[in-house]
């Protein structure tokens, strides 16, 4: 007779019974239970945990320590800040977000961490406010050069179809918009981008729409935060024209896409507006489909289908180019 999802083991949902008591020690502890808890609402660092529990950092770092090494949380490191989120999957993380259901809902401790995480993160949102309203005016002048963003979107909704996402890693991420776009259909979303400025904007805005399956790092395209073979879709959305080398770009996806993965770049055809190079640090002026299949191949990927947008109003065309990791056949002997 097959176990429903209660009465699972251990080691079906992926860790072993010395990993069970590991994490179970780990949280026997009223700070580390408060820890769990404010991490399910969103990942933290250290100094904002430091603010909402009130404690010294050497002890808020002694926990997040004994959490991190029992498997209950991740670590990720952006520049010289650190990051703490619950484990996702089946596993530990899974054991831990239980954990949570059993918290009393009316205790005051618990209750006044949250309204001090709610005013960390109305800190955070109005300094990513502050800098998007820095950057929002060249935004907006990009935007009327060509068609509706939500042109662009709808199309590629249409292109990758009804199914679902897996792993999706959304490369360049800015705002957090591709994320919150392909979200629904995804069973894990990370956003990478170079600029923390960024970053803060893109976590803002996953927390306010509580995307739990989202995430954000620091990363380059040319060193991609990930394993080999750990994304079933990559998008590059408007990020290539900044590249010094957009072939080494597409030979990391290429490495971290799984077979029969599928990569997305949404960027210009060739054009002539030096004021993107001049004004806004665009080093291509578009790609010519030819090259941009060249790198596909380099990369071991089958290009796939291009779309072209474009409006009687606008000056610029946006392309969509897709290409996908064949899987390896294996020839048996006879």
């Amino acid at each position: 007779m097959s176990q429903s999802e209660t009465e699972k083991s251990p080691e079906a949902v992926g860790f072993t019974m010395d990993d069970l008591l590991s994490a179970l020690k780990s949280v026997a502890e009223p700070t580390r239970l408060r820890v769990l808890a404010l991490l399910a609402e969103g990942e933290l660092t250290v100094t904002e945990l430091t603010q909402i529990l009130r404690q010294s950092q050497p002890r808020v770092s002694r926990h997040l320590k004994l959490l991190c090494e029992a498997g209950v949380l991740n670590r990720y490191r952006e520049g010289t800040w650190v990051f703490y989120r619950l484990s996702p999957g089946d596993g530990i993380g899974l054991l831990a977000r239980g954990l949570l259901n059993y918290l009393p809902g009316d205790d005051h401790v618990l209750a006044a961490d949250q309204e001090r995480l709610s005013q960390v993160r109305q800190s955070r949102t109005a300094a990513a406010a502050e800098y998007f309203g820095r950057v929002a005016a060249d935004w907006d002048r990009l935007r009327s050069l060509h068609v509706a963003d939500t042109e662009v979107e709808a199309r590629l909704l249409d292109i990758l179809g009804a199914r679902r996402y897996g792993d999706v890693l959304d490369v360049g991420t800015g705002t957090g918009r591709i994320l919150e776009l392909l979200a629904a259909r995804a069973d894990h979303a990370t956003g990478i981008d170079l600029s923390r400025e960024m970053l803060a904007v893109a976590r803002s805005n996953i927390e306010r729409l509580g995307l739990d399956n989202c995430q954000v790092r620091l990363g380059d395209m040319y060193d991609m935060p990930m394993p080999d073979s750990s994304a079933d879709l990559v998008i590059f959305h408007q990020v290539l024209h900044y590249a010094d080398d957009p072939l080494a770009a597409i030979l990391e996806t290429g490495r971290v896409l799984r077979p029969g993965g599928r990569v997305m770049v949404i960027d210009f055809a060739p054009h002539e507006f030096e004021e993107l190079r001049e004004a806004h640090a665009h080093r291509r002026l578009g790609f010519h489909d030819a090259e941009v299949a060249t790198w596909f191949r380099a990369a071991a990927l089958e290009p796939g289908r291009v779309e072209r947008l474009t409006g009687l109003s606008t000056e610029l065309t946006v392309t969509i180019w897709s290409a996908e990791k064949t899987p390896v056949i294996k020839e048996h002997a006879a």
